[in-house]
């Protein structure tokens, strides 16, 4: 079945919105990026609606896009391949959490905020080579619920603001 051209264009805008996001979240002052690895994941509050209004392919699709344009136009390849490992592992968590029904949208954001950080840390552990990187889970942990709270909070407002009809 072929999407609709209205699905294809909400989607393009949550990309592009998703996109402007990540552009903001990289202004901030040094004081958000004070230790290495720690970012809010504005843009997963896109990610978030998409996921609880459209389903797994589209959040899946809209991430995807997402990262990889966000990699070149503010990182590199490295960004990239880390970025995709903590997007993957975030992104199944995510998705088991809400098809279970145990946790609400912030629960679910959390656990992908803190899921993300487990993937980045544990392709970084890969291309080094060390098990010592695990104990830095410590504060990406703390940092991931912070993160996943203001994010799935975010989310979930705009989950019951905007109705269905209008998607």
């Amino acid at each position: 079945m072929r999407p609709s051209t209205k699905k294809i264009a909400m989607l393009g805008l949550c990309t592009a919105v998703a996109l402007v996001l990540a552009y903001i979240e990289s202004m901030l002052p040094p004081v958000f990026h004070a230790v290495p690895g720690i970012k809010i994941g504005l843009p997963n509050i896109i990610i978030i609606f998409i996921l609880y209004r459209y389903g797994l392919k589209e959040a899946a699709v809209v991430s995807l896009v997402r990262m990889v344009a966000v990699s070149f136009m503010f990182g590199n390849l490295m960004a990239l391949i880390y970025s995709l490992a903590g997007g993957f592992l975030s992104m199944l968590v995510m998705v088991l959490l809400k098809k279970s029904k145990l946790l609400s949208v912030v629960g679910v954001s959390v656990a992908g905020g803190v899921f993300h950080n487990v993937g980045q840390i544990l392709m970084a552990m890969l291309f080094l080579g060390t098990t010592e990187l695990g104990y830095y889970l410590i504060v990406l942990t703390v940092t991931g619920i912070l993160s996943g709270i203001f994010v799935g909070l975010c989310g979930a407002i705009i989950v019951k603001r905007i109705p269905n009809k209008l998607i």
